[in-house]
C-alpha cells in the first residue's frame, strides 16, 4: 500500500527538538526561527535556553518546551520539582518529564505517582511524561501510563531519544491504555515522513523530532 503523506498536515503535530548536549544559542536561535516558519507545534530546549526561546517566540503560536530529568530520570523529586518551576517562570508552557525509572522497576509507584503529581499541580503547565519505554517490560508499560495519567499527565511520550525511539507498537499500545485520555507523543528516531505517517496513524498526537523540516518537505513534495 502506498502511503499518502499528503493526508496530514505533520507541522502543528511537530515539537521541533534541539536537546544535542552542544547545543549553542546560535543554533536555539535558528530552531525557534524554522519552527515559527513552519508552524510547529512547540520548539523542545534543554532548560538553559528557556527564557531566550521566550523571547524569540514571544507573541508566536509555537510553544516553548523544555526537559525536566533529562535524560535519566533520575534527579531528586526535589531538583526535578526545582527545575520544573523554573522553566515555568521562565515562560516555558511545556515541560517533558523523565520519570524515575528505577523507582518503577522496584515498585516504588507511590514516589512515581508524587513526582509527577506535584509537579503537575506546582506548575499547571503541560506535563508529558517520558516513559522511556525501550526499558520498560509490557507491565511496567501499563503501569508508568496508568501511574502517569492518574498523576495529570497531559501526554504519554514514548522516549527521550537517549535510549530507543518510537515505535508503531508502542504508541498502539499507548493509545490502547490511554483510551484517548491524554496525548500520545512519539519521540526518538522519527526522521522520514513514512516513519511519522505510520505513527500518526497508529495514535501519536505529537511528534518529536530534529527532523521536522526533512519530514514536512517530504510530505509536501510527495505525488
Amino acid at each position: 500500500m502506498v502511503l499518502d503523506y499528503r493526508a496530514i498536515d505533520f507541522a502543528p503535530l511537530i515539537d521541533h527538538s534541539l536537546l544535542s548536549p552542544i547545543a549553542t544559542p546560535e543554533m536555539v536561535t535558528q530552531w525557534c526561527e524554522e519552527a515559527d516558519r513552519f508552524g510547529f507545534a512547540a520548539v523542545c530546549l534543554s532548560p538553559c535556553y528557556v527564557s531566550q526561546a521566550v523571547k524569540l517566540l514571544h507573541g508566536k503560536s509555537t510553544a516553548v518546551c523544555t526537559v525536566i530529568g533529562f535524560p535519566t530520570g533520575a534527579n531528586t523529586s526535589a531538583v526535578k520539582l526545582y527545575e520544573a518551576q523554573i522553566a515555568t517562570e521562565q515562560g516555558a508552557t511545556e515541560l517533558d518529564l523523565v520519570i524515575n525509572l528505577g523507582w518503577l522497576k522496584a515498585g516504588r509507584h507511590d514516589e512515581v505517582h508524587r513526582e509527577i503529581a506535584e509537579i503537575c499541580e506546582a506548575t499547571g503547565q503541560t506535563v508529558k511524561v517520558i516513559l522511556e519505554m525501550a526499558y520498560l517490560t509490557a507491565e511496567e508499560k501499563q503501569m508508568a501510563a496508568e501511574i502517569a495519567m492518574d498523576a495529570g499527565a497531559a501526554f504519554l511520550k514514548t522516549s527521550t531519544g537517549w535510549t530507543g525511539g518510537a515505535t508503531v507498537e508502542d504508541i498502539r499500545l499507548l493509545k490502547q491504555i490511554s483510551r484517548d485520555r491524554v496525548g500520545i507523543k512519539a519521540s526518538g528516531g522519527i526522521r522520514t515522513a513514512e516513519q511519522a505517517l505510520e505513527l500518526v496513524m497508529a495514535g501519536a498526537t505529537r511528534l518529536g523530532t530534529s527532523r521536522g523540516i526533512d519530514i514536512v518537505k517530504q510530505a509536501t513534495q510527495q505525488t
